[in-house]
């Protein structure tokens, strides 16, 4: 057990650290829009990463660098494509009002109620974005299999408990994330709060990209 606990927390240590998934469960999770479909993709995607560095992945990724370097300019103009759409929004308004209106005031928390058709993401392009913000992001290979994969190593024939443990620290961190969010839209009601959100979000995605290409351009 101490081997499922160890990889539990070190799994929530790697995962609650604020990043562009988080951002992106919290904002579906506020709007109650897909919220099972994204937090099913970020914990199975997370479990199929830490598999693959207690498998030995990490050893690939070491030998072949260029990967990550390729993970993360697609990851920064990713990022910085979500980010202007964020800013965008921000900058209109309206659209996060009246999606929050319906969500937020027209059902009960827990009720499963969501937005309407007319103002309701399509689920194809949810899931897209939650999958490149996963397997986009070059930190997670460094992280989750490269460090999360030797770490898991170090305990031998439990490495696999380790790894059990660490799953189950994604799941539990994704599914109160984006269904624990909704609670928040009682502070969403207003045009201006939804704005501010936009704002806040294009900043952290922005501010990502150029954390990414930052070290390359350096070096």
């Amino acid at each position: 057990m101490l081997s499922v606990f160890s990889g539990l927390g070190l799994g929530l240590s790697l995962i609650v650290a604020i990043g562009a998934q988080n951002v992106f469960v919290l904002r579906q999770g506020i709007r109650r829009e897909h919220v099972l479909p994204v937090v099913i993709i970020c914990a199975v995607s997370d479990a199929l990463l830490i598999a693959a560095g207690v498998a030995g992945l990490g050893f690939v990724i070491s030998a072949a660098p260029w990967l990550v370097v390729v993970a993360r300019w697609a990851g920064a103009l990713f990022l910085l494509a979500y980010g202007i759409l964020a800013a965008r929004r921000a900058w209109s308004g309206g659209e996060e009002l009246r999606a929050d209106r319906t969500g937020a005031e027209g059902s009960a928390p827990g009720s499963g109620g969501g937005t309407t058709t007319a103002t309701r993401t399509a689920l194809a392009p949810v899931i897209a974005t939650a999958l490149a913000l996963t397997w986009l992001n070059p930190h997670v290979y460094l992280d989750t299999v490269l460090m999360l994969g030797s770490i898991a190593a170090t305990h031998g024939d439990e490495r696999w408990l380790f790894a059990a443990g660490a799953i189950a620290a994604s799941i539990l961190w994704f599914t109160a994330l984006g269904f624990g969010a909704r609670y928040l839209g009682r502070w969403l009601r207003t045009e201006r709060a939804w704005r501010i959100l936009d704002a806040l979000i294009a900043v952290v995605m922005i501010t990502l990209a150029v954390s990414l290409v930052l070290p390359v351009l350096g070096g």
